[in-house]
């Protein structure tokens, strides 16, 4: 059994700040992502998290000078000081038979402490035996490796495969995992699945991974008491909405293109519209159903 998630399922997990609020208390998120290959998933996952409502963001991957060409509001370097972290974005945009012992070792560092760690693509090798709680994020190939390396036993061919597969690896794991796809799925170590389709179609092309690491890091670090699958729902729940709104696929419209930095660019629209309930600009009341 699963359960479809809904937007004001994800309405949930957004708010308008107060006059009590400070840039802690909104969130704050820290990202060692990127590379010198691909630094473009470091400025992907910044902005998304200053974009999904993050009240200070800190860079610390091997991107700097292209994260702050694009975001100058983040503090970037190579030691937090006391700086108090709400949620960490790791492997993004790294490659891990390219890892260099001493980057290792910063990684396992974050996944050995208290803060959710959000776990993308090239640091998912490390996640065995990882203190912290995680959130992972493969895609179907990325998840067949993960299996493989835990030695998971097959899971026979169903329609339910996609979910019976990630409910494994939550459990062998003690961890969330969502699993990305035009129906992600959300699974969690023992509670139901969640499943989030609101995303269009044009949502499958290169970098919109990177900007949903970084939303996800946003929503955990603004709900720190709620429940991690939870939260990752609601991240991606914003996230298709972002996708539908800069891609004008809305109603009956199919849409157009578009590129991982529009669905940034549409993430604070589409949490006014769950915030206030109405489409940007239209004053209509929005569905709680699936767009």
């Amino acid at each position: 059994m699963t359960r479809e998630w809904t937007q004001a399922d994800a309405a949930r997990f957004v708010r308008a700040p107060s006059a009590d609020d400070d840039k802690y208390s909104r969130g704050v998120v820290a990202l060692r992502t990127g590379s010198a290959e691909y630094p473009g998933a470091a400025v992907l996952g910044v902005e998304a998290a200053w974009r999904a409502g993050a009240g200070y963001v800190r860079y610390l991957g091997g991107a700097p000078d292209a994260v702050l060409a694009r975001r100058p509001e983040t503090v970037a370097g190579d030691e937090l000081g006391r700086t108090r972290v709400g949620a960490w974005v790791i492997g993004s945009g790294s490659d891990a038979a390219q890892r260099s012992a001493a980057e290792s070792a910063a990684l396992r560092q974050v996944l050995g402490g208290e803060a959710p760690v959000v776990v993308d693509a090239g640091a998912l090798d490390l996640v065995e035996g990882a203190a912290a709680p995680l959130v992972l994020t493969p895609h179907d190939r990325e998840l067949a490796r993960l299996r493989d390396r835990l030695g998971a036993d097959p899971v026979p061919d169903s329609a339910e495969r996609r979910v019976a597969e990630a409910v494994q690896v939550a459990r062998m794991l003690q961890a969330v995992v969502l699993r990305k796809g035009a129906r992600t799925i959300i699974a969690a170590p023992d509670d139901e699945p969640l499943v989030v389709a609101n995303g269009p179609a044009w949502l499958s092309t290169a970098g919109t991974g990177d900007v949903l690491a970084g939303v996800l890091g946003a929503v955990l670090a603004a709900n720190p008491r709620a429940p991690r699958n939870e939260a990752a729902a609601a991240a991606a729940w914003l996230h298709g909405l972002a996708a539908r709104i800069a891609s004008g696929a809305r109603g009956d419209a199919p849409g157009h293109p578009i590129v991982a930095l529009d669905v940034a660019a549409a993430l604070p629209r589409a949490i006014e519209e769950l915030v206030t309930g109405t489409q940007s600009g239209t004053g209509r009341a929005e569905s709680t159903g699936r767009p």
